[in-house]
């Protein structure tokens, strides 16, 4: 299943208060949030799931969170 996510992985986008919540909770400074997600969803020890309408990938000791249907990058942190 998370072969979706991974074949339209230059879908994936983000809205501006997504981005700035991303930058924030993951101390990314002026790094691109989408292309940082996306080589992390890409990395071979992501474990990515499906939950209802998210994708959930765990990954470089965070999670992302992914909608489905828009691949719209909703937010990102610090796995606890």
């Amino acid at each position: 299943m998370s072969k979706e996510l991974i074949e339209d992985i230059d879908k994936l986008h983000s809205t501006e208060m997504g981005l700035e919540r991303i930058r924030s909770n993951l101390d990314l400074g002026q790094v691109d949030p989408v292309a940082w997600c996306r080589e992390a969803i890409l990395e071979e020890k992501a474990v990515i799931t499906r939950k209802g309408k998210n994708w959930y990938v765990r990954t470089r000791g965070c999670v992302i969170t992914v909608n489905a249907g828009s691949l719209t990058i909703i937010t990102a942190h610090k796995e606890k």
